[in-house]
């Protein structure tokens, strides 16, 4: 908790509140002090200044950790889910609207066009359940009538619907060509009619992806300057802090402008900036103002990976000054050159092509370093190759796994929380485990985290003291 900081509702925040080390409540103690909301003055004073000494002994802990050698955050769709970010385990019913709009022309005689057909019989092609997915004519009408209203969003994982269009791209030529599947539901599209179907489909998504939403509370945007601020704080003699997202969205980028922080992004150049990997090696110094010759880090840098790609790459043709034939922009790019947008969560094959390879490949070296602390918020553990890399890192003992999360229901959490694992920390509820909540009441500035605990060190010496007199 920041200097400063008001707590407004102290018992809620403590009864919405778990911190959990190796199987253990870390603030059990504190709750079962104040099982009751206090209805007296004083029982409110003694709750809110327990509560503050539970904030300030767990920003010691968490502090202890920020100081590791190595320090990465994995941020996961929950983390940009207060800013209006899209959840894609489901079709965002806002994305659907809009495509089947546009995807349908005509009022009195209503002509379906092929790329919408082509979207929804990849979605049941995607499905375990294609029941409720419209294929026919008749069917995606009447869906377009049923969006009107506030249905159930269609119950496929986006990214699964995306590989699947990609699938059978792969299978045709790049120019010409004809897919015909006679397994229901029937399908018979041309690479052209394919085309413009991924096409809409990660416009469509890059739209939703563009954030903070006009609607979303300013403190979720807040959060992401925060963190960027509270990274900053580790000594500079330690490695350089990585931000690792499987986001698509731009909202690391927007807060580093905010605050004037560098990031190193694996794109290099001023006007057209391209791809180098080779840049995630580089470093940022600045001489000092005397002539001896000594040179300063510079402190307001932090490398950002996007292992899923992002809404403002779009892929090119390779050339010698673009090798690997991907460009990015500093916004959403308007034209119809394909975006870099990671298509599935379970795609070891499209996963050892570039840049996701690389950027995979650099998030594994740098949790298996010793010393390394990962921060996973709003991370549900739902890719495999995510999982196998985290699992990897855990046969190392002296890696630290931090995992934000209001609900950590997953069979990876789970089976992490079986074994009580004292490298493994979960915080959940609505107190820690959102992003928000996590930076703002968790997260510990480091410049104050010295002073913190000399005053803790004092309190408690004063409080043994007294016990001993008593």
């Amino acid at each position: 908790m920041s200097n400063g900081d008001h707590i407004d509702d102290p018992w809620s925040e403590l009864s919405e509140a778990s911190f959990v080390i190796g199987g253990e409540d870390q603030i059990a103690h504190t709750r079962a002090r104040h099982s009751q909301r206090p209805s007296e003055e004083d029982g409110q004073r003694r709750l809110t200044e327990d509560w503050r000494q539970c904030l300030a002994d767990l920003h010691i802990r968490v502090g202890t950790l920020l100081k590791a050698d190595t320090v990465s955050f994995l941020l996961g769709a929950g983390a940009s889910k207060e800013a209006g970010g899209p959840l894609i385990g489901e079709v965002p019913l806002e994305l659907e609207r809009r495509l089947i709009n546009d995807g349908i022309a005509g009022a009195e005689r209503p002509v379906v066009r092929q790329w919408i057909k082509c979207f929804y019989v990849a979605a049941a092609r995607a499905c375990s359940s294609a029941a409720n997915v419209p294929v026919t004519r008749e069917q995606i009408l009447a869906r377009r009538k049923t969006l009107a209203n506030a249905p159930q969003p269609l119950p496929v994982n986006y990214e699964n619907l995306l590989s699947q269009l990609h699938r059978w791209r792969a299978a045709l030529p790049r120019e010409g060509g004809r897919l015909r599947l006679d397994a229901a539901p029937g399908v018979a599209l041309t690479s052209a009619t394919i085309d413009e179907c991924l096409r809409r489909a990660t416009a469509g998504l890059a739209q939703l992806c563009q954030l903070p939403t006009a609607g979303s509370p300013a403190t979720a945007f807040e959060a992401y300057k925060d963190v960027l601020r509270k990274i900053l704080t580790r000594p500079l003699n330690l490695k350089r802090a990585s931000i690792f997202t499987l986001n698509y969205d731009t909202l690391v980028e927007r807060a580093a402008d905010a605050e004037g922080v560098v990031l190193i992004d694996g794109f290099v150049g001023t006007v057209r900036r391209v791809f180098r990997p080779e840049s995630y090696d580089h470093d940022l110094y600045f001489p000092a103002e005397t002539t001896e010759g000594r040179v300063h880090r510079l402190d307001r840098v932090i490398h950002l990976l996007k292992l899923h790609g992002s809404i403002t790459w779009v892929s090119e043709e390779c050339e010698l000054d673009n090798p690997y034939g991907i460009r990015a922009y500093g916004d959403v790019p308007q034209s119809n050159s394909p975006l870099v947008i990671y298509p599935t969560p379970a795609k070891w094959g499209e996963s050892l092509g570039m840049p996701y390879a690389e950027l995979l490949r650099r998030f594994s070296t740098t949790i298996v370093r010793p010393q390394c602390v990962l921060f996973v918020v709003g991370y549900g553990f739902g890719d495999d190759h995510i999982c196998a890399i985290v699992r990897q890192a855990l046969a190392i003992p002296s890696f630290t796994l931090v995992i934000v999360d209001p609900k950590p229901e997953s069979e990876f959490v789970r089976h992490l929380r079986d074994r009580k694992d004292p490298r493994v920390w979960i915080f959940s509820g609505t107190t820690f485990g959102t992003f928000t909540g996590f930076v703002r009441r968790a997260l510990p500035d480091l410049r104050d985290e010295t002073i913190r605990r000399e005053i803790m060190e004092t309190h408690r010496a004063l409080a043994g003291g007294d016990e001993t007199n008593a």
